[in-house]
């Protein structure tokens, strides 16, 4: 089936292979000797060529100083605002060298879109996974990748247990059955395919590479993120701030959408109105995710499969959160208050990623993607706060589960496969961190969704359970229902 191949898009870091013998240099009677090494020239034609539609020479050869070549060199200065001098100088080389998007860049900027998905739902599917990190990670990191857009648009991705979705996410090498083979560590990250049939939409991941979810390595939730720009349609950005710029940056802002994303994948598919026709900004919320949760799922708080997206003290209750709504538990009281979390704290009015209780302040910290409120007592203390003020990196988006231990006086926060230690008294992260959860929780291998600390035991939410575990003998002592806490 046709699919758009100028929407095709692959992630690689051009450096010289090993053995690969460079064109003969001819050089005019009247140039000088170029004072680039050979190596840097056919470094340059190759990049040229794949991103900037040099042609080469019919015998192979290529001149430095041929008018073709200073004009390529001038156009991808230009692109990256570099100072257009035509010369291969160390920026421009550097630049050569970084790891980047195939897409060629002498795309008309102006049409920053492509084509589109004609409808706002889009379904997904993950095929083969990676090595590197567990499949629930993977799951996770995918999951929030699609929502980086979702959170800027009208657009909703649902997951799909089919070969049929509209976007498959592969973790392959080599050749795998598209023409566009991955050539090994180092080499190709990564590439999509622009919206259409077949295979349109698809995103592949070359399995050769470190993934992670941390700085080391690539940064699966950073490179999945770009990658779905253009599976939705969007092409590249001149803008270094935006996700959509080319090359491969090593760190990342808190919010991966620049003003420019947001505005271009708005453009390209309708973005939702209220009933004054203003349009909803790039913060609006999913809207199947910031309905009400229906009147049987808030009654039928014994379901079998109920999961919680954070638990937490709160004076002398214990609060359980899932989606916008809430039940308090007080701890010398067999009552159980619920409803949805405004009617109690009336400025929060999204759902509660992770919280924490902090004994010796009296304080709850309510965490929502990268932000956090603080809560003393029932009462909301001034404006959220950026989860860099716990020193995390800027990169760091949102945290699965958080907890404070009494006895160490250290909060632990839980992202995907992966947990930081945070010192309260010196208000700092400590050093070495972050570290594998595997390592430090022997048993607990899957993302944690909610955490919970008392008398010595880590409760671990992990799904519909909650794992016992023995903080100081470092093991699961016992596994129960997670609603089971609610009296079920």
């Amino acid at each position: 089936m046709h699919v758009m191949l100028l929407s095709f898009c692959a992630l690689v870091w051009l450096v010289p292979r090993p053995g690969f013998t460079a064109p003969t240099f001819i050089r005019d009677e009247e140039s000088t000797p170029s004072p680039e090494p050979q190596v840097d020239l056919e470094l340059a034609t190759d990049y040229l060529q794949q991103y900037y539609n040099l042609q080469r020479d019919p015998l192979g050869c290529m001149k430095r100083s041929g008018l073709s070549f200073i004009s390529k060199v001038k156009d991808m200065q230009n692109f990256f605002g570099l100072n257009a001098t035509g010369v291969l100088d160390f920026d421009t080389l550097e630049l050569m060298k970084s790891p980047r998007c195939g897409v060629p860049d002498v795309e008309e900027y102006s049409h920053i879109q492509g084509t589109r998905w004609e409808k706002n739902v889009i379904t997904y599917s993950i095929g083969r996974y990676t090595r590197d990190l567990p499949r629930s990670s993977v799951d996770s990191l995918i999951e929030s990748a699609f929502g980086v857009w979702a959170r800027a648009s009208g657009l909703t991705f649902i997951r799909s247990n089919t070969r049929n979705a509209d976007i498959m996410v592969e973790f392959v090498t080599y050749a795998h059955g598209d023409l566009y083979p991955f050539d090994g560590p180092g080499g190709t990250l990564a590439h999509a395919f622009g919206p259409g049939l077949g295979a349109g939409g698809d995103t592949h991941f070359d399995d050769n590479e470190r993934w992670t979810a941390g700085e080391t390595g690539f940064n699966l939730l950073v490179v999945a993120a770009h990658e779905f720009g253009h599976a939705l349609g969007l092409k590249h950005s001149r803008n270094p701030e935006s996700l959509m710029y080319p090359t491969y940056k090593t760190s990342h802002p808190a919010n991966l959408l620049s003003r420019e994303d947001v505005a271009n994948i708005n453009a390209l598919y309708s973005p939702l109105t209220d009933h004054s026709n203003h349009v909803l900004r790039g913060i609006q919320q999913n809207p199947w995710q910031s309905r009400p949760l229906s009147p049987r799922l808030i009654q039928n708080k014994c379901a079998p499969d109920m999961t919680f997206d954070a638990v937490s003290t709160l004076g002398d209750a214990t609060v359980f959160f899932r989606d916008r709504y809430l039940w308090i538990k007080h701890n010398l009281q067999s009552d159980i208050k619920q409803g949805p979390i405004t009617n109690f704290m009336p400025k929060i009015e999204t759902s509660i990623d992770a919280a924490f209780w902090v004994p010796r302040r009296s304080t709850a910290y309510l965490i929502h993607e990268s932000m956090f409120w603080t809560v003393k007592g029932s009462l909301v203390k001034g404006k959220p706060r950026a989860l860099t003020h716990f020193g995390f990196p800027v990169w760091i988006q949102d945290v699965d589960a958080a907890v404070h231990i009494v006895k160490t006086g250290r909060t632990l926060f839980f992202m995907h496969d992966i947990y930081w230690s945070y010192n309260e008294n010196r208000k700092v992260m400590d050093f070495g961190y972050p570290k594998y959860i595997s390592e430090g929780f022997p048993g607990v291998n899957t993302t944690i969704q909610a955490a919970f600390y008392k008398e010595g035991f880590i409760y671990f939410f992990l799904g519909p359970q909650v794992y016992k575990f023995d903080y100081t003998r470092k093991h699961i002592v016992g596994v129960e229902a997670a609603n089971s806490w609610l009296g079920c």
